[in-house]
């Protein structure tokens, strides 16, 4: 790797080099939530969506905990009540933006619990839906706030 980055004559290959393996980044780490998330063998495509979106959340502590971290609430809570049941009682919670915009920038926004929710509204109670799409609204409100 240090050979091709020595090869580059100036800024501006560089810079693609650099947009290149940013965007090879994001797709790896997708492709490592879906095959996480395949393990379980779900059934439904909602269940294997809201799988996807367990791992993602996986990714985002273990970038804020800077090391390995699982989801152990969130499993427990799906043991106990299935992935559906465990994906509504998640959305009653306080959301954290920063988590969020995490996703966005690594390319999964659209696997967020309640983003899950809002694509498959007839798995969910319609006041879990409604709670998932005002959470989403917010959730962009505030980022488009700060300036995201």
């Amino acid at each position: 790797m240090e050979e091709l980055i020595n090869t580059l004559k100036d800024a501006d290959d560089c810079q693609r080099l650099a947009d290149v393996f940013s965007e090879l980044a994001k797709k790896a780490r997708l492709r490592s939530v879906v095959l996480r998330a395949q393990k379980h063998g779900y059934k439904t495509r909602v269940e294997s969506e809201l799988a996807k979106a367990i791992y993602a959340y996986e990714d985002i502590l273990t970038l804020n905990n800077k090391r390995k971290t699982h989801a152990t609430r969130t499993w427990q809570m799906v043991k106990r009540y299935g992935i559906i049941k465990a994906a509504e009682k998640a959305v009653n919670r306080p959301v954290e933006p920063m988590g969020y915009r995490i996703l966005i920038e690594r390319g999964m926004s659209d696997l967020t619990f309640e983003s899950v929710i809002t694509q498959y509204p007839k798995e969910f109670s319609k006041d879990i839906v409604k709670l998932a799409k005002n959470r989403l609204e917010e959730l962009e409100l505030k980022l488009a706030h700060f300036g995201q």
